[in-house]
């Protein structure tokens, strides 16, 4: 749950803040038909997110690298276009006076398109992982997902209540400083991807501002946060010193419920920026924190197999075992006692969907350790979902026989 939480906050941030900017800043510059223009834009990217997440889901047919390029021409052309048209103002002709407005809408589209296909892929993601949707797995992630949304949403209403009682230019600023930082994000990751698809030369500085742009992708959203900050902090100085003149008490009751509601959009405001700041640092540190698996255990090998004694590994408890190939290669794997039963759940310490990271025991359970997945103790041994990848093993004379040219099988696995 608390992985799905922290994801969802990390994906959709910045684009909560962007766009509750965007919005107020339309309705501040923009009337009539050009606000209809940016609606389209609004409704536009998010139906094309859907039909992009659908079409990753269900096909490979879609290169998300190659889509990001697409994505990232369309909104720093649009972004350009929106400086030059806003500085150019009057000058432009009547008929080109919606210019402005549909960059805008192009802009705030492309921003849909970037952010939300993989919010939308989470639910199929967490189904790789589980037999159902009905599943308490499934439910508890998709319900991390869900709040992480409802926090998501609660920011960006928070911020573009904010920022429609900005003034025109203050809103100007505030709005194109976000659009700039994250223009910056995606040229830096439109180097990465032309780099590693080898579209232009080689460039070590371009590798580094690539890779350090994707390694300090959190900062991006910080800055975001800092810029949005100053919204709330502005509303607040204002409704303290504000002094506004009154004709009767009726008056000076309504000025003071204005502020007053303002001061408490600002508050929510603020308080959505805590809430995101510690989900990704403090619950996200304790939701992906390193879980240390038990050591190897200590094994016989007789010949070419394996042979651990019932007694070693009849407790009901996870044990597990390795062995190193020539190349140094450890290859892993588990056994554990199935629940009121006399036989055993035998496979790799891997799985087709997480790899080779492992899996642990907690609380009487089997957990895997990337994903999280609760496994059933009594599918141990069958293949599918985030089960370990079986392996071929006999019982003989009270033993548990795993021949070894089984395991070699799957050093890939643990490479």
């Amino acid at each position: 749950m608390l992985k799905y939480l922290v994801e969802s906050t990390e994906q959709l941030a910045s684009l909560a803040i962007m766009t509750g900017m965007l919005l107020a800043y339309i309705k501040i510059t923009y009337q009539g038909r050009a606000a209809f223009i940016v609606r389209i834009g609004f409704i536009a990217g998010i139906v094309s997110a859907i039909v992009m997440s659908v079409t990753k889901t269900v096909t490979n047919k879609v290169d998300t690298g190659t889509w990001n390029l697409y994505i990232y021409a369309v909104s720093l052309a649009a972004l350009a276009l929106v400086f030059v048209f806003t500085f150019l103002g009057k000058k432009l002709k009547k008929q080109a006076q919606y210019l402005p407005a549909v960059m805008l809408s192009a802009e705030l589209a492309m921003l849909f398109l970037y952010f939300l296909p993989a919010f939308f892929e989470m639910p199929h993601t967490i189904l790789l992982t589980e037999e159902t949707v009905m599943s308490t797995a499934f439910i508890v992630k998709f319900l991390g997902m869900l709040l992480g949304l409802l926090l998501i949403l609660l920011m960006g209403i928070s911020v573009y209540q904010g920022m429609v009682h900005m003034g025109k230019n203050t809103a100007l600023v505030l709005t194109f400083s976000v659009l700039l930082i994250n223009a910056f994000k995606q040229v830096a990751s439109a180097f990465g991807i032309l780099l590693a698809k080898r579209l232009i030369a080689s460039n070590h500085t371009l590798f580094v501002i690539s890779k350090y742009a994707s390694n300090l992708n959190v900062w991006f959203i910080y800055l975001t946060i800092l810029v949005a900050f100053v919204v709330p902090a502005i509303l607040l100085v204002r409704s303290f010193l504000a002094d506004e003149p009154y004709a009767n008490h009726a008056q000076r009751r309504k000025i003071i419920a204005k502020w007053r509601k303002l001061r408490r959009f600002s508050g929510l405001e603020i308080v959505c920026f805590a809430f995101v700041i510690c989900i990704m640092t403090a619950v996200n540190a304790y939701a992906n924190k390193e879980v240390e698996l038990s050591p190897i255990e200590e094994a016989t090998v007789d010949g070419e197999d394996f042979i651990i004694p019932f007694d070693q590994v009849n407790d009901g408890h996870l044990h597990r075992f390795g062995y190193t190939t020539a190349d140094d290669v450890v290859i892993r794997f588990i056994i554990i006692q199935k629940p009121n039963s006399a036989s055993y759940g035998i496979g790799l310490d891997a799985c087709e969907i997480c790899g080779e990271t492992g899996y642990y025991e907690k609380n009487g359970q089997v957990v895997c350790n990337l994903c999280d997945v609760i496994m059933n103790i009594n599918t141990i041994g069958f293949k599918g979902g985030c089960n370990p990848i079986p392996i071929d093993y006999g019982i003989e004379n009270g033993n548990i026989v795993v021949p070894v040219e089984g395991l070699l099988e799957h050093e890939a696995e643990f490479k």
